[in-house]
């Protein structure tokens, strides 16, 4: 086979699947990454989602025995919805982030990697191959970066020049010996927006983000907010995309060219309330189709809490009592004693001060005791 010829033709089959960019590079080991990955666990600043194992996520060869090349490939997702519901008085609306509208992503790129095996296999039936996504060893970033997808910015991002950072990645490692692809300068330059507007000062610099406090990590734990993000997240129910939105090169990126990431506005803009009765089954059955449904419904359910107090809906006040009498929880019911004290009302405060005499949680009758205190 003629490896040259045959990168050719994978090119091809890959744009001819709906793979919007795909790069190459070698299997070789990532010793910067290796580098900024210890670091980052010094500092306390990993988000635990990752790979633990620093040499599996920066040592391809660990992971494919006889590995010569990296396969990177990138998927465009749409930054706009048509038909935007509003959120008004009585019926407030959280977001769930770009990257989880529609079809979950993990689950698309799976299908075009598999796609891509298949094709590779058929012409090369000897070839051993590893594809992942996300939750991979590899880092998607690092490989995109190398396989010349984008180049990778001071918000995290990888940037292209076509769809912006607004962009999926996936990888394969394989035995071919594809000819490495030449990666992009980088285009920052000396914007800093995206360092200077992060709510909660993640960015630390280019290119180094300090997670745990990273909205979109915390949207995502399942343990109480931390008090002083709670204001700065806002209507967001899972993700944040102000890193994104603010970044000058992805001014006017729109592609809504993949059916299957065009976002229903009702689900990526839900109502809050109702929200807050699915129980385990109908969250699936309305949600698991999503990436942000991974971590099931109950971070969803506590940041809804969290958004409705950024709207000060009174209106939910009954419905956060509720929740404080009788949800087993205890991260919901010391969310919505907060919340409780954050809204200020007559009955709140008479629910709060019957939950002290009966709540067992050390948890929730912090957050008791502290929504008392602003009577």
């Amino acid at each position: 086979m003629n490896v040259q010829d045959f990168q050719k033709q994978l090119i091809h089959y890959a744009h001819s699947i709906g793979i919007d960019k795909i790069g190459f590079t070698s299997a070789a080991s990532f010793p910067d990454l290796k580098q900024r990955l210890k670091l980052q666990q010094q500092l306390g600043y990993a988000s635990g989602f990752e790979e633990p194992d620093i040499e599996k996520r920066t040592e391809p060869i660990r992971l494919l025995e006889n590995a010569e090349s990296i396969i990177s490939i990138a998927i465009a997702y749409p930054s706009k919805m048509k038909d935007a519901p509003q959120s008004k008085r009585g019926a407030r609306r959280g977001i769930f982030a770009r990257a989880s509208w529609g079809m979950d992503y993990h689950t698309v790129l799976r299908e075009k990697l598999a796609k891509l095996e298949a094709f590779i296999l058929l012409h090369a039936p000897d070839a051993k191959l590893k594809s992942m996504v996300d939750t991979g060893e590899l880092s998607d970033r690092a490989v995109a970066e190398r396989a010349g997808i984008g180049w990778s910015a001071k918000n995290c991002s990888i940037i292209t020049p076509e769809f912006g950072s607004y962009v999926y990645l996936g990888e394969m490692l394989t035995n071919i010996p594809f000819e490495p692809s030449v990666p992009m300068e980088d285009q920052c330059g000396d914007c800093r927006l995206c360092l200077d507007i992060c709510p909660t000062g993640a960015l630390i610099e280019g290119g180094q983000l300090n997670a745990k406090r990273c909205i979109a990590f915390i949207t995502q734990t399942k343990t109480m907010v931390p008090e002083e993000f709670r204001a700065k997240i806002g209507n967001r129910v899972y993700g944040c995309d102000t890193c994104q939105t603010v970044c000058p090169k992805n001014k006017g990126k729109h592609f809504a060219h993949h059916a299957e990431f065009t976002p229903d506005p009702e689900l990526v803009k839900p109502l809050l309330l109702p929200l807050l009765e699915h129980n385990n089954r109908t969250f699936k059955e309305t949600y698991g189709h999503m990436s942000g449904a991974w971590r099931g419904k109950n971070p969803i359910q506590r940041n809804a809490i969290i958004a409705l107090v950024h709207f000060k809906e009174r209106g939910a006040i009954p419905k956060l009592i509720s929740i404080l009498e009788s949800d087993p929880r205890p991260v919901m019911r010391g969310t919505a004693a907060w919340a409780l004290g954050e809204l200020s009302s007559p009955e709140g405060q008479a629910a709060l001060r019957i939950r002290k005499e009966t709540e067992t949680e050390e948890i929730v009758l912090q957050e008791v005791e502290a929504a008392l205190l602003k009577e």
